[in-house]
Protein backbone atom coordinates (compact mmCIF):
# COMPACT_ATOMS: atom_id res chain seq x y z
CA UNK A 1 0.00 0.00 0.00
CA UNK A 2 1.32 3.75 -0.66
CA UNK A 3 0.86 6.28 1.67
CA UNK A 4 -0.25 9.90 0.48
CA UNK A 5 2.56 12.33 1.74
CA UNK A 6 -0.01 14.94 3.10
CA UNK A 7 2.01 17.82 1.48
CA UNK A 8 5.36 16.57 3.70
CA UNK A 9 2.97 17.41 6.94
CA UNK A 10 5.10 14.67 8.76
CA UNK A 11 8.15 15.27 7.01
CA UNK A 12 10.88 15.83 9.40
CA UNK A 13 8.79 15.10 12.27
CA UNK A 14 9.80 13.36 15.27
CA UNK A 15 8.19 9.69 16.47
CA UNK A 16 8.57 7.48 19.04
CA UNK A 17 7.37 3.88 18.43
CA UNK A 18 6.60 1.29 20.91
CA UNK A 19 5.16 -2.18 20.61
CA UNK A 20 6.37 -5.88 21.88
CA UNK A 21 5.27 -7.55 18.62
CA UNK A 22 8.56 -6.87 15.91
CA UNK A 23 6.73 -7.28 13.16
CA UNK A 24 4.11 -4.72 13.96
CA UNK A 25 6.79 -2.39 15.20
CA UNK A 26 8.31 -2.63 11.99
CA UNK A 27 5.67 -2.10 9.70
CA UNK A 28 4.30 0.81 11.68
CA UNK A 29 8.36 2.51 11.59
CA UNK A 30 8.28 1.07 8.00
CA UNK A 31 5.35 3.10 7.30
CA UNK A 32 6.14 6.13 9.33
CA UNK A 33 9.68 6.78 7.55
CA UNK A 34 8.24 6.34 3.97
CA UNK A 35 6.56 9.63 5.21
CA UNK A 36 9.64 11.24 6.02
CA UNK A 37 9.41 11.19 9.84
CA UNK A 38 12.61 10.20 12.23
CA UNK A 39 11.84 7.19 13.95
CA UNK A 40 12.95 6.04 17.34
CA UNK A 41 11.57 2.33 18.80
CA UNK A 42 10.96 1.14 21.75
CA UNK A 43 10.45 -3.16 22.23
CA UNK A 44 7.87 -2.37 25.79
CA UNK A 45 6.64 0.07 27.89
CA UNK A 46 10.04 0.53 30.05
CA UNK A 47 11.95 1.65 27.24
CA UNK A 48 9.50 3.80 26.40
CA UNK A 49 9.92 6.32 29.14
CA UNK A 50 13.78 5.96 28.77
CA UNK A 51 13.42 7.10 25.05
CA UNK A 52 11.73 9.72 25.74
CA UNK A 53 14.25 10.54 28.62
CA UNK A 54 17.08 10.35 26.69
CA UNK A 55 16.14 10.90 22.98
CA UNK A 56 13.08 13.18 23.20
CA UNK A 57 11.53 15.50 22.78
CA UNK A 58 9.22 13.87 19.89
CA UNK A 59 6.63 15.36 17.94
CA UNK A 60 4.25 12.24 18.38
CA UNK A 61 4.38 8.71 20.28
CA UNK A 62 2.81 5.65 18.60
CA UNK A 63 2.48 2.83 21.77
CA UNK A 64 0.52 -0.30 22.20
CA UNK A 65 -1.26 -0.84 25.22
CA UNK A 66 -0.02 -4.08 25.99
CA UNK A 67 3.26 -4.50 26.53
CA UNK A 68 5.90 -5.94 28.89
CA UNK A 69 7.48 -4.44 32.03
CA UNK A 70 4.95 -1.16 31.45
CA UNK A 71 1.97 -0.95 29.53
CA UNK A 72 1.58 1.72 27.03
CA UNK A 73 -0.77 3.64 28.70
CA UNK A 74 0.57 3.59 31.94
CA UNK A 75 4.14 5.16 29.96
CA UNK A 76 2.20 7.63 28.79
CA UNK A 77 -0.08 8.21 31.99
CA UNK A 78 3.29 8.87 34.14
CA UNK A 79 4.96 10.61 30.96
CA UNK A 80 1.94 12.89 31.20
CA UNK A 81 2.37 13.07 35.26
CA UNK A 82 6.54 14.44 34.10
CA UNK A 83 4.98 17.27 31.97
CA UNK A 84 5.41 15.28 28.61
CA UNK A 85 2.24 16.46 26.25
CA UNK A 86 3.40 15.04 23.21
CA UNK A 87 0.30 13.88 20.81
CA UNK A 88 -0.06 9.99 21.11
CA UNK A 89 -1.70 7.35 19.26
CA UNK A 90 -2.90 4.41 21.10
CA UNK A 91 -2.66 0.56 19.19
CA UNK A 92 -4.41 -1.88 20.41
CA UNK A 93 -6.27 -5.46 19.90
CA UNK A 94 -7.56 -5.12 23.29
CA UNK A 95 -11.54 -4.79 23.33
CA UNK A 96 -12.36 -4.01 26.78
CA UNK A 97 -14.66 -1.00 27.36
CA UNK A 98 -12.18 1.17 30.16
CA UNK A 99 -10.03 1.71 27.06
CA UNK A 100 -11.57 4.47 25.42
CA UNK A 101 -11.81 5.85 29.02
CA UNK A 102 -7.83 5.02 29.92
CA UNK A 103 -6.77 6.46 26.26
CA UNK A 104 -9.44 10.10 26.46
CA UNK A 105 -7.57 10.20 29.68
CA UNK A 106 -4.38 11.23 28.21
CA UNK A 107 -5.70 14.45 26.73
CA UNK A 108 -6.94 15.90 23.53
CA UNK A 109 -4.03 15.20 21.34
CA UNK A 110 -4.57 11.11 21.59
CA UNK A 111 -5.56 8.96 19.20
CA UNK A 112 -7.01 5.08 19.20
CA UNK A 113 -6.31 2.84 16.67
CA UNK A 114 -7.89 -0.51 17.31
CA UNK A 115 -6.05 -3.69 15.42
CA UNK A 116 -5.96 -4.37 12.92
CA UNK A 117 -5.82 -1.25 11.27
CA UNK A 118 -4.97 0.14 7.86
CA UNK A 119 -1.71 2.17 7.27
CA UNK A 120 -3.75 4.82 5.89
CA UNK A 121 -5.46 4.92 9.11
CA UNK A 122 -2.72 5.55 11.00
CA UNK A 123 -0.99 8.28 8.48
CA UNK A 124 -4.69 10.03 9.00
CA UNK A 125 -4.49 9.48 12.83
CA UNK A 126 -0.72 11.06 12.66
CA UNK A 127 -1.18 14.12 10.20
CA UNK A 128 -4.65 15.11 12.32
CA UNK A 129 -2.54 15.01 15.49
CA UNK A 130 0.43 17.02 13.84
CA UNK A 131 -1.55 19.49 11.45
CA UNK A 132 -0.70 22.18 14.55
CA UNK A 133 2.64 21.39 15.48
CA UNK A 134 5.69 24.14 14.66
CA UNK A 135 7.46 23.66 11.97
CA UNK A 136 10.64 23.97 14.36
CA UNK A 137 12.11 20.16 14.50
CA UNK A 138 11.49 19.12 17.84
CA UNK A 139 15.20 18.47 18.22
CA UNK A 140 16.10 21.76 18.00
CA UNK A 141 14.31 22.57 21.56
CA UNK A 142 16.58 20.32 23.28
CA UNK A 143 18.52 21.72 25.69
Amino acid sequence: MVLASHNGMLSGARVLVADDDPDLLQAVVSALESLGTNVVQASNGAELVDRLADAGPFDLIVTDIAMPWLAGVRAMHAARMAGVGTSVIVMTALRDKVIPKQVKALGANVALLRKPFELNELEAAAVRLLEGRSRQPAGQTRG
